[in-house]
């Protein structure tokens, strides 16, 4: 029986309030609540009412839910990752609309689009390693993917190389292939680093394309063409544990990510040159429109890639072009602050980006500001040494 109606019953039997407040321990004017409730609503006021609010101000509106629903559905037909992260990302740069992860993931949670998956190893419990710089370590693999025949007969097999950036995820080269060849290897290498830059290390597996160094007999001692190239360009070479796929963790879920989306694809590759088109595809949207969740900021693999200073090989000469990278956010007078020449600088960029992270590279007295998330340019200037506010106007 409810407190509610042991009280009520009480009070009609003749007793007094304040006996059934010490009684039941509660205070009489919450019993005089309860008595008018009971004249108005009957048996009713027998039970506990919700403490629902009768409105939620700041509930999110329908037409936002059924968005977030459609994006949800729209990226896994696609093949493409639809987590909250990547939801918020579409919602922000495609939709002008800003939504928490935890919005987003209710809502996902609430429609039952989110599978519990209570034996999944929790994230803290994995050592993560990165490099700290672009071009700091590419990482290289191949992976398989069969053609399609068009009738119930399995389609050539074929082999696709990818070389991945170990600090940015940026996918820097994807090709295939009807085999990986050390040839292919050297030459794909080659044409990465002619359009990205030379690496200061690379890792790879311990694959006969990639090493020899695990081989025997006339391959032993010896080298692939991509060893005798990384040696002469004093790039450190790095190669994984045997049966131990894990220390090439980035470009092996990258390879799962590339396949999925590829089965996702309606219609399938028939031909290699057929394969190679969707491969362009994949890796535009990858690079530019897919936020990482291991990425500061949850930026994209270009945003990482493009705002950061560029490792380069031991015997290479270093270009510092920039002898200051700072990151930081924009306050809410739209401004950001840079100490030169021993004072403070306000920096005026807009209040329409408040509250966005920003990289700032600094050259002297030239600076540039870049969007931290989408690698946008958002204002380049030389601080003017005469004021302590260098307003929006002002351009380099």
């Amino acid at each position: 029986m409810s407190k509610q109606r042991l009280v009520i019953t009480a009070v009609l039997a003749g007793q007094s309030q304040s006996d059934v407040a010490r009684r039941y321990g509660v205070s009489q004017g919450w019993i005089s609540k309860l008595m008018t409730r009971w004249r108005l609503e009957g048996e009713a006021a027998f039970e506990p009412r919700s403490r629902r609010p009768k409105t939620s101000p700041t509930a999110t509106p329908p037409e936002i839910v059924e968005l977030v629903i459609a994006l949800r559905q729209r990226l896994e037909n696609a093949g493409l990752d639809a987590g909250a992260d990547t939801i918020g990302w579409h919602l922000t740069h495609t939709h002008r609309i800003t939504l928490n992860r935890a919005t987003i993931h209710r809502i996902l949670t609430r429609h039952g689009l989110v599978e519990p998956e209570p034996q999944k190893r929790p994230k803290s419990s994995y050592l993560h390693f990165a490099a700290e710089q672009p071009n700091e370590c590419w990482q290289s693999d191949f992976t398989h993917y069969r053609l399609n025949t068009g009738d119930a007969r399995p389609g050539a097999d074929t082999e696709i190389i990818a070389w991945l950036d170990d600090h940015s995820r940026y996918a820097l080269h994807l090709s295939a292939h009807h085999r990986v060849t050390a040839a292919i290897v050297l030459n794909t290498f080659t044409q990465t680093a002619q359009k990205h830059g030379y690496p200061a290390s690379t890792l790879t597996d311990n694959g006969m394309v990639y090493t020899v160094r695990l081989a025997g007999g006339k391959n032993s001692g010896g080298r692939t063409s991509l060893e005798n190239e990384l040696f002469r360009r004093g790039i450190i070479q790095k190669n994984g544990s045997p049966h131990h796929p894990q220390t090439q963790g980035k470009v092996e879920r990258f390879q799962q990510t590339l396949k999925k989306w590829l089965r996702a694809q309606p219609q399938q590759p028939t031909m290699l040159t057929e394969l190679q088109l969707l491969l362009d595809k994949f890796a535009d949207e990858y690079n530019q429109r897919r936020p990482h969740r291991s990425l500061q900021h949850r930026s994209t693999p270009a945003a990482a890639y493009t705002t950061s200073i560029k490792a380069t090989p031991s015997n290479t000469p270093r270009d510092d072009s920039h002898h200051r990278v700072r990151h930081d956010r924009i306050d809410k007078s739209g401004t950001v602050s840079l100490r030169v020449a021993g004072h403070l600088r306000h920096i005026g960029v807009g209040r329409t980006h408040a509250g966005t992270h920003v990289t700032l590279l600094i050259q002297e007295l030239d600076v540039t500001i870049i969007n931290a998330t989408t690698g946008e340019i958002l204002r380049e200037l030389t601080i003017d040494l005469n004021r302590d506010y260098q307003p929006a106007g002002t351009k380099k």
